[in-house]
């Protein structure tokens, strides 16, 4: 069973742990929500899994009592002691904790030879770094599923529709390769210490046949939604051979035209614009940058 927001909070006052805020060290402490990210997540004995953020293991012990194998990875160096000095000897062969980065190392030490046959990810990840992660996942090779737990801010951002103002770039890259299923909403209540915001279980499927975008698009793409006030129109000039001109026309069959603002545009059809293998004029973003 997870340890209670008592027993957190004395478990914590014991190992001389203080919270770290910048670190998005919020520890689940309600049983129900662990055991409903094991059932979004589909875990079964056998499974691949990969988590970001185990801190006291609480969903950790959850993963590796259904027989999965669990690939970890924490950044505090405390956390990580106490991790290797309890769960890490009762599972030997089935955990395998690394400290470390995610940004740095986003599937731990889980080899891409062994993503590639197959993984799962459920996290609970801090808000400072999910949207620079969660790009890195979408470049490949993808997980079965994920179920990620998230600010509710975010989880809004990435399942957002076009249309409004929370839809940008990581919408689109990420419904482009994922299907987003029924998640769950996750009351502050259920961390210690208690954020200031509710969270969300963000529960995503790979899709049958994924759309993974080049590089140098997301970094167009992006650079649209950075300026998402002007029409698509202007933003495009200067940025492909004809000004995007081509692609711009293909937008009438969906009703819109060269005056249409980024966040107008579905994601099914940004998945068709394309760059001239001989274009090579640069667009200067900042990689990874939260839209």
């Amino acid at each position: 069973m997870p340890l209670s927001y008592t027993e957190t909070r004395d478990l914590l006052a014991r190992l001389g742990h203080s919270p770290k805020r910048f670190l998005g060290q919020n520890f689940l402490v309600d049983a129900n929500i662990v055991r409903k990210s094991l059932e979004l997540a589909c875990i079964q004995a056998g499974d691949t899994v990969v988590e970001v953020g185990p801190g006291l293991g609480t969903l950790t012990s959850a993963l590796l009592q259904t027989g999965a194998d669990l690939w970890a990875i924490e950044m505090d160096r405390g956390l990580h002691e106490y991790l290797s000095e309890t769960l890490l000897p009762t599972y030997p062969k089935t955990f395998h904790l690394v400290e470390g980065d995610a940004m740095q190392r986003p599937l731990a030490a889980l080899s891409a030879e062994k993503a590639a046959a197959g993984y799962k990810i459920v996290a609970n990840l801090p808000y400072a770094i999910s949207t620079p992660w969660m790009d890195s996942i979408i470049e490949g090779p993808l997980p079965t599923r994920m179920v990620l737990m998230l600010q509710r801010e975010a989880a809004d951002r990435y399942a957002a529709t076009h249309g409004g103002k929370e839809f940008g770039s990581i919408s689109i890259f990420l419904q482009a390769a994922f299907n987003i299923e029924p998640g769950h909403k996750v009351s502050s209540a259920c961390f210690f210490p208690r954020p200031d915001v509710d969270s969300y279980l963000l529960n995503l499927s790979a899709k049958p046949k994924p759309f993974i975008f080049e590089k140098r698009v997301k970094r167009l793409i992006r650079a649209c939604f950075q300026q998402r006030r002007k029409q698509i129109g202007s933003l495009l000039r200067g940025k492909l051979p004809d000004d995007g001109a081509a692609w711009i026309s293909s937008l009438g069959a969906h009703g819109l035209n060269h005056q249409t603002r980024p966040e107008q545009i579905p994601w099914q059809v940004w998945t068709t614009l394309t760059w001239p293998q001989e274009h090579t004029d640069g667009v200067e973003t900042v990689d990874n940058e939260v839209n």
